[in-house]
């Protein structure tokens, strides 16, 4: 290969542009054939491609906190697989002791051959609808052990040659509720490789094997090389972090997420240890995701537009001792383990703020909530409704957090309620925002999000994963923190509150609020433009009252003003009482 070849930088952009179209046409595959609504609307799924050392190259535009998992799933297949990797084969995992990182997220990998020569990878990740197990949905955090979560599936062959392993997909039909939807899905994720493996295939013809191979190289060391620059401008130091969950919804006492990320040079370690013991609840986090978390979290300091493969996680170490809740052993419960996976990017995000304060906002809501809705119609028909409901981000150092939308670690979308409705025993009769919930700041932060829902089936099983109603939001350079989420069955009727973790039975007619936290704060409250506040009490996201108490700001509803000289005295007094 020409040295000229090597160092074209034209070539490779084209290439890497190439390989990020072919994953997002991967990821727009599998969005338009999926069954389930949990990965044709709200896209809980993401898509890869891997060279022929299992090396990832290329990620989508889908879930961050996904890719950086598939390195020890890929490397698990190809570890058990080895001399045994054939034209025609895919595979498939989700055990989460061996390479996955719960039940419902099926791993499927097809490997690429060029003239009887492996030459790369395809890969997806769907999160099921269900996976059998206690719990409809497969995400509850009641299981104790792992053998409670549902089906558990090794590396195996899910194809050959000559065609698909009935026995594969006849254990997976008889073990979860929704045999067509979770089956439909699995079929729409190997489509998506094959929309790879196409694609791939012509890219290399384009451009030869070796020179691709060598392209797809250089790309992987250009990604550590930015990570590692940007990671030497960082100042060198220890950055100590600690944030909470509420509890595993088994036992009461709250969970301590510790990170403590140092930066040494150009490389940078992630170390947990303090963190908890695994709980007996169901939101350990087994160490791939921990470690896609700190990649992900990471990745938004690094900045600028690099090759988005594994060559920017080289500089970066992670430490989770094991037998912790970020790196269970046998046999711990998983299944709600997106919780702390959330929490752990708020726990980084608190430790970044203090590497880079004008870069990194104030505690997100993040994506700690999941609602599950399961049962059998009056025909005796299964029925799982799985959606996982976002809030909005913390203030910016710049800018006010953004409200209503997936975490900055994801990238999710809602689920059209006409849809909902339209397949489920459900009414969604409330979706909105709730008023004075942002955390104050100079720039506030996201407001919380209400869902209700009302049951119209006879009986069924709702299962929740909440958290955030003991630890709240954090705020960051003198931001308030977001307001506590809260569940209740019945708000117009009986009115129970519910824990933030349960599964219970419900009836026709029963009605479910859920509120998300609300974000917190950047800067000091008393600091935010007075015109910003009345524009937010105009538009109903705050009221006048709150106005008043928490940023110090006087407003004449009536004339659509703000008081400038009552609010210049209600600053002065509560800056003064804020003096020691």
């Amino acid at each position: 290969m020409a040295t000229r070849e090597l160092s074209d930088p034209i070539l490779h952009e084209l290439i890497k542009n190439a390989l990020d179209t072919i994953v997002d046409e991967m990821a727009i595959a599998l969005v338009r054939t999926a069954y389930s609504n949990n990965l044709k609307n709200a896209m809980d799924m993401s898509c890869a491609l891997c060279d022929a050392e299992g090396r990832l190259i290329a990620q989508g535009l889908t879930l961050p906190l996904h890719l950086g998992s598939i390195p020890d799933a890929m490397a698990r297949v190809r570890q058990k697989f080895a001399g045994r990797t054939h034209p025609g084969d895919v595979f498939i995992l989700n055990d989460p002791y061996e390479g996955g990182t719960h039940l419902p997220d099926f791993y499927i990998f097809k490997p690429i051959f060029l003239e009887g020569a492996l030459v790369g990878w395809s890969a997806s990740i769907g999160h099921q609808l269900d996976v059998g197990g206690k719990t409809p949905g497969g995400n509850g955090c009641d299981a104790t052990e792992i053998f409670q979560e549902g089906l558990r599936i090794p590396a195996v062959k899910l194809y050959t040659a000559e065609g698909p392993v009935e026995a594969v997909f006849e254990l997976i039909d008889r073990n979860v509720r929704v045999p067509r939807q979770v089956l439909g899905d699995v079929r729409s994720q190997v489509a998506a490789c094959l929309t790879g493996e196409r694609a791939y295939l012509k890219l290399i013809a384009q451009h030869g094997a070796e020179r691709f191979q060598s392209c797809t190289t250089m790309l992987l060391a250009q990604a550590e090389r930015l990570a590692r620059t940007a990671i030497s401008k960082m100042p060198d130091g220890r950055y100590e972090f600690t944030d909470w969950i509420d509890d595993d919804g088994i036992d009461p006492d709250p969970i301590p997420l510790k990170v403590a990320l140092t930066v040494d040079g150009d490389r940078m370690i992630a170390d947990f240890t303090g963190s908890a013991p695994q709980v007996r609840g169901g939101i350990n986090s087994p160490l791939p995701f921990t470690k896609s978390a700190v990649y992900a979290t990471v990745r938004h300091l690094i900045g600028g537009d690099p090759p988005n493969n594994e060559g920017y996680f080289r500089p970066i170490e992670v430490i989770a001792p094991p037998g912790t809740i970020v790196n269970p052993v046998m046999p711990a419960a998983v299944a709600a383990r997106g919780l702390t996976g959330f929490r752990l990017a708020n726990a980084l995000f608190g430790a970044l703020a203090q590497i880079a304060p004008d870069r990194v906002f104030a505690c997100e809501v993040g994506g700690d909530t999941g609602v599950s809705f399961g049962g059998y119609d009056r025909e005796r028909r299964p029925f799982v409704f799985l959606e996982f409901l976002f809030g909005s981000w913390g203030g910016r150092p710049a800018k006010d957090g953004v409200d209503a939308c997936s975490s900055s670690v994801v990238n999710f979308s809602n689920n059209p309620i006409e849809v909902i409705e339209s397949e489920y025993p459900l009414r969604i009769e409330r979706y909105g925002y709730v008023p004075d919930s942002g955390g104050a700041g100079k720039h506030r932060g996201g407001l919380a999000v209400v869902r209700q829902y009302r049951f119209l089936e006879a009986t069924g099983t709702l299962q929740l994963r909440t958290d955030r109603r003991r630890f709240l939001p954090y705020g960051l350079a003198g931001g308030r923190e977001g307001t506590p989420s809260d569940n209740i069955l019945n708000p117009d009727g009986d009115r129970r509150q519910l824990p933030t973790k349960c599964t219970l039975e419900i009836r026709e007619g029963d009605v479910f609020r859920h509120l998300l936290a609300g974000a917190g704060g950047w800067g000091d409250p008393l600091a935010r433009d007075p015109e910003l506040v009345l524009k937010d009490v105009l538009e109903e996201k705050l009221t006048a009252g709150y106005a008043r108490r928490e940023y110090g700001v006087a407003i004449d509803l009536a004339g659509r003003k703000v008081l400038a000289e009552e609010t210049a005295q209600l600053r002065a007094g509560k800056a003064g009482a804020a003096r020691p």
